[in-house]
């Protein structure tokens, strides 16, 4: 089992949206680093959720992937704001996976825990300018993450 960080803003799709769906497909993905790592991940993984652009940013929750390597299909539908037309069912470009709700955290890891507990290097979003939606997080990170969202 790998684990992942994955960015939403909450006003779009927000860990209460993911609790209350239960499951969900993670479209919309239009980088190609971040892309990369979508079709890295395998069922079982398991995503800290992560709110982005809000005050304050951090981590609030959990999610395991039950699908991997799906086709996005908003990069073919040309009413959406994902929709790519270089991108066709034969060639698609942009890969995805769905994903479903285990946990909502006590309470959210602000960003300020996240850069006073990990270097730049273990943990990339961290990292000023950092923009990746989507980024893989170390096995002893995420335990570390683990232990500060589940106190004793």
């Amino acid at each position: 089992m790998n684990y992942w960080l994955m960015k939403s803003e909450p006003d779009v799709y927000g860990i209460d949206d993911l609790k209350r769906d239960r499951q969900t497909i993670w479209d919309g993905v239009r980088n190609y680093q971040a892309r990369n790592f979508l079709r890295s991940m395998n069922v079982g993984d398991r995503a800290f959720f992560y709110h982005s652009n809000t005050k304050p940013p951090g981590i609030v929750g959990l999610m395991q992937v039950t699908e991997a390597n799906l086709d996005d299909p908003t990069q073919f539908d040309a009413s959406s704001k994902y929709y790519d037309p270089k991108s066709t069912p034969e060639k698609p470009r942009w890969q995805t996976v769905t994903v479903e709700f285990l946990e909502v955290f006590p309470e959210m890891i602000p960003l300020d825990t996240l850069r006073d507990t990990f270097s730049d290097d273990e943990l990339w979003v961290v990292r000023r300018g950092n923009r990746l939606s989507v980024i893989p997080v170390d096995e002893t990170v995420a335990e570390k993450i683990l232990a500060i969202a589940r106190p004793m």
